[in-house]
């Protein structure tokens, strides 16, 4: 299991409902290709995987690059309910 399935914030806090941390871990996968080519130094937690991505959005593979905005949501979600930094 890479680091960007172990460490996500949206699934490591008790805060974050099960549809939450399910449509995360299904994002992950979406892009775990992706995390591993252009964001594998990249240390997990505070959304700096999120913000990498994001980052190489013009390298990212087209289901990846598509599921950014969702990615995006969902991060907003968790921090809105405390789950994780704003």
């Amino acid at each position: 299991m890479s680091h960007f399935l172990k460490a996500s914030p949206l699934i490591a806090h008790a805060q974050v409902s099960p549809q939450m941390r399910s449509e995360a871990m299904s994002l992950m996968q979406i892009c775990r290709g992706d995390y591993d080519r252009l964001c594998g130094g990249v240390q997990p937690g505070g959304g700096r995987i999120l913000a990498c991505l994001q980052n190489q959005a013009g390298q990212l593979s087209a289901a990846c690059g598509q599921a950014m905005p969702r990615a995006e949501a969902l991060k907003n979600s968790a921090a809105a309910a405390g789950a994780m930094p704003k």
